[in-house]
Parts: structure tokens; sequence; C-alpha cells
């Protein structure tokens, strides 16, 4: 399912992301159908040892794809320098609905970003804060500097580990923001931040296939379902 174009409104909260960054994960990716999850986020750096063994079996896989090649200092596998990691995208770039770069990249991956432009893939621009939630004024300046970027959607990860930080979060979505926000808690309020930050407006809700790769998700399935409920209610 290569080349798919997204005509979806990324405006609309409560889409969910299942992330593939495993060889079980890939296993389970393909068979996802779909309806199951709405994208899969291929984790291109954690297969960089042999990139390879991804190519053929992403034209298999039946839903839209996010390809993310992350910057070690934010998560990312296999200390990739922004070479390969520019090699990286442009190789699988043909796959992805959307690409997902650093906000702290994007001015060295410029020609990547551009490229992804050029071909109408859209573009999340994350950050990560993997000790603590930062004081709401700095993540309005990680949206601002996204929006000024050219960025499709910003993507803010943090830790949540005590209810005032999961109210940081949300108090996001208290102010009219200027583009589509991706939010979510990690640790000990995670789980119940991407419910709550969905529900809140988070365009995109990460979780995992095989196991988690980040503290706080939902299986991605589950995940649907329970928003899913939450809408409903």
């Amino acid at each position: 399912m290569s080349r798919i174009k997204i005509s979806r409104d990324l405006r609309k909260n409560g889409y969910v992301v299942a992330a593939v960054h495993s060889p079980g994960a890939l296993r389970s990716a393909l068979k996802i159908r779909p309806g199951d999850v709405d994208f899969l986020e291929i984790r291109v750096d954690n297969f960089a040892a042999d990139p390879a063994v991804l190519l053929p079996v992403l034209p298999r896989l039946r839903v839209p794809l996010i390809i993310t090649v992350r910057h070690p200092a934010e998560g990312g596998a296999h200390h990739l320098g922004f070479p390969q990691r520019r090699e990286l995208f442009a190789r699988f770039l043909p796959h992805a609905a959307l690409i997902d770069v650093e906000l702290r990249s994007f001015e060295k991956l410029s020609a990547t970003v551009a490229a992804a432009r050029q071909a109408g893939v859209k573009v999340i621009a994350s950050v990560h804060h993997f000790h603590s939630t930062p004081p709401l004024a700095k993540l309005q300046r990680s949206i601002r500097q996204a929006h000024a970027a050219g960025a499709d959607v910003c993507k803010l990860a943090a830790l949540a580990d005590s209810p005032a930080a999961l109210a940081q979060l949300l108090a996001v979505f208290g102010k009219k923001q200027p583009m589509p926000l991706s939010v979510m808690g990690m640790g000990r309020f995670g789980k119940i931040s991407r419910l709550l930050l969905a529900q809140a407006g988070s365009v995109l809700n990460y979780g995992y296939l095989d196991r988690p790769n980040a503290s706080g998700q939902w299986e991605a399935r589950l995940l649907k379902s329970r928003l899913a409920e939450l809408a409903e209610a």
C-alpha cells in the first residue's frame, strides 16, 4: 500500500497509530486490516542494521504508513548520524503517507522535508521529553516553531508521572492552536493521557502491536476500541 495520499482531515482527533519497531511488530502489521488502526509507523531506525528486510513487506501493508528515522537523542536506535538518516528517509519516502522528523532536525534534514512536500507527503514535527513535562510556555514555543517550519502536525510526547504533568499536557488544548497536534504522556499517567488527550483533540495517538516501545502505551487495536467507546459516550 505504497504512495498512499492522505485525503483525511488531520484536524480530526482520534486516529490511532501502531508502531512497527521490531520483527514481531512487523509480522503483526501484516495481519492488520483497514479499520483495525489508522496508520502504521515504520520505525526504520530500529531496522537500520538490515533495512532491506522492510522493503518487500511495506507494499503488503494495508493502512497508510508513517516513516520515522529517529534521532538518537530522542529515542532513535543504532546511533544514526544525519547522512545515514537522510539516505534512509530517501529510500523509504516512496512508501510514506507521512514522515516524522524531530523539530531539532528540521534544519539538517531540510532536503528530506522538501522532498516529502514535493511528493505530497505530510510532515510531523516531533518533540520528545523523556524525563519531565516542560512548562506550558515551552510546549507552546515548540508548537509555534513547528508551525513556522511548515510542519503539518506537531507531535509532543512527555513524561507524565504526576497529575500536574498530565494537566500541563491537557492545558495545550485549552488554547487555540495554529496546527493539528499529537500529544501524549509517557510513564505513570501515560495510558490515561492517551485516552484523555485523544478526547481533547490529539490527532495521532500511538500504540503498540507486539510490545510497547514507550512506557504508557496501549495495544493499538485496544486503544482504537477504547477511543471508539469514548466517542459514543
